[in-house]
């Protein structure tokens, strides 16, 4: 959580570790999860902080998508996907 008086729980910081065998291997990947007030009726929005190629995250926009342990489990599966594995990435 980013903030401690945050009463409502809305601001998350995430945290990513590249899985084995790809080119996200030991790199750590920093995201921003804002969860508005009617989560988990609507999904929170996802934004990296860490720069990062992969075909679902749109650079101007982020991620958005279902619950936290939703997006932060599926993009760690597409970090393994075929089309993201050996996807350069930035320095």
């Amino acid at each position: 959580m980013d903030d401690a008086d945050d009463i409502y729980m809305q601001s998350w910081t995430g945290t990513i570790i590249g899985p084995p065998n790809t080119v996200h291997e030991g790199r750590i990947y920093q995201l921003k999860l804002f969860c508005g007030l009617d989560y988990p009726d609507n999904p929170p929005s996802v934004r990296f902080q860490t720069r990062i190629n992969m075909t679902c995250v749109n650079q101007e926009t982020g991620v958005r998508e279902y619950t936290m342990e939703d997006i932060l489990t599926q993009l760690k599966k597409e970090m393994m996907s075929p089309q993201n594995r050996r996807m350069a990435q930035p320095p």
